[in-house]
């Protein structure tokens, strides 16, 4: 009942797209709506080719049903979509849709790819290398199943690049007291919007090949490369490229999601992994493991259908289709660059190209005088700084301390997917605030 100075609450913490006003894509929604009930097949309200995708689907379901359970991997047409998805994507590599899975989200399948990759105890217990800053779900998993989170920074001075040198130094300083089997690499970023050359991709597939590392290469943002010259390249793909010796030997998982690129279908909880060069008792392991949830989202794994088997050329739907994507697309590069040219404007924040993914991750410059008041409020300077922003303008983001960070560095993670006007108004209202702040703790 407290009266604020603000209207609304602007949740600019999480990358929800939907629920921050980006509309669905017709063409998803109308074959999940068909599998949902399959009396809309009868229906002329919907294209032919709609309906052709749900039959098919359909077919795969016990019963003719999403109602009923699918096989642990996912229903197997859909895992054969899958694999036919990756083979385009990566110009013909080879896809097999036995190293398919589907899963609830890639949230799942990173923690079920971990549960499987993490033994022993005291100094041999597995240590897993991650980003900093990081997404919270792999040092959540991590402490969960009680390994060890090794942590190697990206160079914010190169926008946020990933350097073999530092994944060298993590590793050897890990060895001291746990045993680093995992890498995990998040491409393009979460928090930080960087997308990762060729080369890159290159050295750190020749690292994990050294060392003996399991990859985990978390590409959900796959469709989400808004910067010119920047391109996404998928590990699976530079691997293939890179030769007999690293594609025979790299054990790679990789993940994508219904969640993110132009879909935004979070709710939906749809996503697979493919994983290569896993042993075939180890395999066992994993398939006896994913089969004690049963099977995914039935509704999700028709979703992950739709983005890996979209409208081709020819078909009825796929003017609308492409008009919508490219749309949505198109809208999340002009307000990654707009929210980019804002926060560089503002006096005490600095913010690197927003290359890919959803969020902004700028630095701010905080006075010596707020960081003592934030410490006497026993909290992280930068939460200190969210809490009075939330409080002040009721827009909501995260404090870089929930990602990781440099030592005496301080950031805040937003989304970019509130429409541009809004946005406007928010990045502004940020701005204002800031301003005054910097006055306040001068």
């Amino acid at each position: 009942g407290i009266k604020k100075p603000f209207t609304e609450v602007i949740k600019a913490n999480i990358g929800d797209a939907h629920a921050m006003g980006q509309r669905p894509i017709t063409f998803l929604r109308q074959v999940v709506a068909l599998c949902t009930y399959p009396n809309l097949l009868d229906s002329p309200s919907f294209p032919e080719d709609a309906k052709k995708r749900a039959r098919r689907i359909l077919q795969g379901c016990g019963g003719n049903s999403l109602g009923s359970y699918t096989a642990s991997q996912g229903i197997n047409c859909i895992r054969e979509d899958v694999a036919s998805y990756i083979e385009r994507r990566d110009g013909g590599v080879p896809a097999d849709p036995d190293n398919i899975y589907l899963t609830t989200g890639a949230s799942d399948g990173i923690s079920a790819i971990l549960k499987i990759l993490i033994s022993g105890g005291g100094k041999s217990r597995t240590g897993v290398m991650i980003p900093i800053p990081q997404y919270p779900l792999y040092s959540a998993a991590i402490s969960e199943l009680d390994a060890i989170q090794v942590n190697y920074y990206l160079d914010e001075e190169n926008c946020w690049a990933l350097n073999v040198n530092e994944l060298r130094r993590a590793l050897n300083e890990a060895k001291a007291y746990c045993n680093p089997k995992v890498l995990c690499i998040i491409n393009p970023g979460n928090p930080t919007g960087q997308v990762q050359n060729r080369k890159c991709i290159e050295d750190v597939i020749h690292f994990a090949w050294e060392e003996k590392l399991f990859l985990l290469a978390d590409e959900v943002y796959q469709d989400n490369v808004y910067s010119e010259g920047c391109q996404f390249h998928s590990f699976k793909k530079i691997l293939y490229e890179m030769g007999p010796e690293y594609y025979n030997n790299v054990e790679l998982a990789s993940f994508h999601s219904t969640s993110k690129g132009y879909m935004g279908e979070c709710g939906y909880r749809g996503g697979y992994m493919e994983v290569i060069n896993l042993h075939p008792e180890i395999k066992g392991q994993l398939i006896k493991l994913l089969s004690v949830r049963l099977c995914p989202p039935v509704s999700g794994q028709a979703a992950m259908d739709i983005v890996v088997n979209p409208p081709v050329p020819g078909e009825e739907s796929y003017a609308q289709f492409i008009k919508e994507k490219e749309s949505v697309l198109n809208n999340l590069a002009k307000k990654a660059k707009l929210t980019e040219d804002m926060f560089n404007k503002i006096p005490g924040v600095h913010c690197n190209p927003l290359q890919g993914a959803m969020y902004a991750f700028p630095r701010i410059f905080l006075p010596s005088k707020a960081i003592e008041e934030a410490k006497a409020h026993k909290m992280a300077p930068d939460m200190f700084y969210c809490m009075k922003l939330l409080e002040e303008t009721g827009i909501c983001v995260v404090p870089g301390s929930g990602f990781g960070q440099r030592e005496g560095t301080y950031h805040f993670r937003m989304t970019i997917l509130p429409p541009v006007e809004k946005l406007k108004i928010l990045l502004e209202k940020v701005k204002d605030f800031h301003i005054k702040f910097l006055e306040k703790y001068a």
